[in-house]
Formats: C-alpha cells, structure tokens, sequence
C-alpha cells in the first residue's frame, strides 16, 4: 500500500480554515490546533477511507514533533506499528498528555470531524474495543494533497463542500460569507408590500434586510413595516398612519429599536421590536423596558408585543458576547438559519413543562 503524501501539519491547519470557512456547523473544533493534527496523524499512517487502516485517538497523542518530519513510508510504517502498543512510558515531546485522548475522541473527532462528514467511524466495533475506528473520507483526505494549491484546491475544496455538507450548511456558509464581505453598493431592500428602499452597505445594513425580506414573511401572517433605521439618526422608513392605525403613536425617541415590524393577520396585530447585532446591542432587559415604557405610554398592550435580537450567526462573536444579556421573554433569530428561532422562556413562577 502506498501511504497518501503529506502536508507539514500546520499547513494542514490553514487549510482548514478554508474547507470549513465562518459559518460552518461544527467550526470552532474543526478547524483549530488539535483538528489539524488529529488530521496530521490519520495522513501519516494512512487511515483512509478504502485502506481499511483506523486510528485510536491516542495516537494523536502519541506524536511528536520529530516524529512528523520523518516521513518516508519505511518511517511511517513502523511509528505506527509502534503506536499501537500500550506503553505507559511518556515519550519525549509528544504532542499530548495521554489523559486528553478522550477530549480528542469526543470534542475533535467524534462530535466534530463526523458529524462534517470529513471522518469515518468504522462499524462493528464494541464500545470498548481497542482497536482504531476513525479514518478520513477519502475526498476530504484528497484536500491536503501537497500538489494541490491555488485556484485548483479553491475547487476541489468547494465541490467537498457541496457534496459532504447540507444544504442547510452550505446556506449558513454563505450568508455569513456574504455579510463579512466589504461591498459598496447600497443594498436595496424589499417590503412586503412590494415596494423598495435603498440601505447604506454595511453588515447592520444587510442583516436588517434578511429581517425584512426573510424573517418578516417566515414568522409573521401578514407582516407590514412601521419603522426601519440604518442608524439611531438615519430613518430609512417610517409608517405613521399605519402605527397610529394599530394604536401606537410613535415619538421621535432615541429608544426606538433597529425595526419595528407588525403582523395584521390575527384580530390584535403583533407589534415585534426587532434589534440587530452587527455593533449595537440587543434586546437586554433594560432595553426591553425601555421600549416598553413606549407601548405603555401608548396604551399598547404587552400580551401583543414580542422582542426579537437578530445576529449573523450562531458562531458570531457578536452572539458569545452578548447572549448573556438577551431579556427573557424575548426571541433571538439568525440569518444564517432563517427557518430557526431561539425563545427564551420566561416562565415566572410557574415554569413550563418540557414535551417531546
């Protein structure tokens, strides 16, 4: 059997980073440190898909640093002969305590690299064998193909994408991927009503459109627009008459959120306060009841008022930094999973029941 040729580790990283880009499930473990040599390892002993060659996650750390530079398949062959024996001695430079196999088997491997599609476990295998049972899939292991670089590994990399990964995946990658970009034309958004208005570019920019022409009609009957900003002094649309029509009057006020949104469809229109995260914050508990203190003002009732925190993604940081401080009570939805919304329950004093 010929051994696949192998990348240096760290380039291995990088291209990671390429192959599962922001915005692809299971990220953060796919593409850091201990992925890449995870990676590393099945290469250099040659547990590929069709080789019917697996690894034991202590294998990863079993390997050192002066290991990984001999790479001739005379080399390989006998490390991992050699690998495969118990031994309780520690052997110089290797890359991991051996305690740490099972952070590799269940954070790295197991609940990362499978669920992408990128590694195979082998079937048939008891829970507690000893034997190795995850090698790479073979298209993927074809990614770090040293002869593969530039525009060529841009495709090949692509088409594993969108052969291994989900539409649902494939979307999220794309929206995030489409947010970070630094475009310049003014972005025009869609009402429902059909008619248009144009946005300054910006990430707050266009999240706000996904909420218009996505969320808008997803979760709302019969979804209309009463207020829409790009920024705290810069209103893009302002409906008065149809506010005024639902029993709000909206005052010119520094608490007015991002949108304002309302569904006609049911007897009592929803009015939804909608804040997006691309810099300002969310709907925190104070921010909830300052836009409450509005709709009181207006005699509005609470039962008919939902809040919603709208950000990029799951993985965004602007997510991790400010989850912490969403009110209960209030919904937060991400444009790369359009048909998903998050509630934070407030149950009070009387909590809700968990159903299947």
């Amino acid at each position: 059997m010929t051994l696949p040729p192998l990348l240096p580790w760290p380039q291995v990283h990088e291209r990671l980073q390429l192959i599962f880009p922001e915005g692809a499930p299971h990220r953060a473990n796919s593409v850091w440190e201990i992925a890449a040599r995870s990676v590393f390892v099945m290469l250099y002993v040659g547990a590929v898909e069709g080789n019917d060659i697996w690894i034991r996650p202590d294998q990863v750390t079993r390997m050192t640093d002066d290991q990984a530079l001999r790479t001739s398949d005379a080399e390989r062959i006998a490390w991992t002969k050699l690998s495969k024996k118990p031994s309780k001695e520690a052997a110089p430079g290797r890359w991991y305590a051996g305690n740490t196999r099972e952070s590799i088997r269940d954070d790295t491997i197991r609940n990362s690299l499978v669920p992408n599609n990128a590694v195979i476990e082998r079937s048939g295998l008891a829970t507690t064998s000893s034997h190795g049972r995850y090698a790479l899939d073979a298209a993927f292991a074809a990614l770090f193909d040293p002869a593969l670089s530039g525009p060529p590994f841009e495709a090949a990399a692509a088409a594993w994408q969108a052969s291994h990964l989900s539409v649902g995946a494939r979307m999220r990658i794309a929206v995030v991927r489409k947010g970070a970009s630094s475009g310049t034309d003014r972005l025009l958004v869609t009402f429902p009503n059909g008619e248009t208005r144009l946005m300054a570019p910006g990430p707050s920019s266009d999240l706000s459109r996904h909420v218009i022409e996505v969320f808008a009609p997803t979760f709302l009957g019969n979804p209309a627009v009463i207020f829409l900003s790009e920024s705290r002094d810069k209103v893009v649309a302002r409906d008065d008459e149809l506010a005024k029509r639902i029993g709000l009057n909206i005052l010119a006020d520094k608490n007015l959120p991002d949108i304002i949104l309302a569904d006609l469809a049911p007897a009592h229109p929803l009015l939804v306060f909608i804040e997006v995260v691309a810099s300002d914050g969310p709907v925190s508990e104070a921010r909830k009841s300052a836009l409450l203190a509005l709709t009181d003002a207006a005699s509005y009732p609470r039962e008919h008022i939902a809040f919603v925190t709208v950000y990029r993604d799951r993985s965004a940081a602007q997510f991790k930094k400010t989850v912490d401080s969403l009110a209960w009570g209030s919904f937060a939805w991400f444009a790369s999973e359009p048909a998903h919304l998050v509630e934070l329950i407030d149950g009070g004093n009387n909590p809700r029941k968990l159903k299947s």
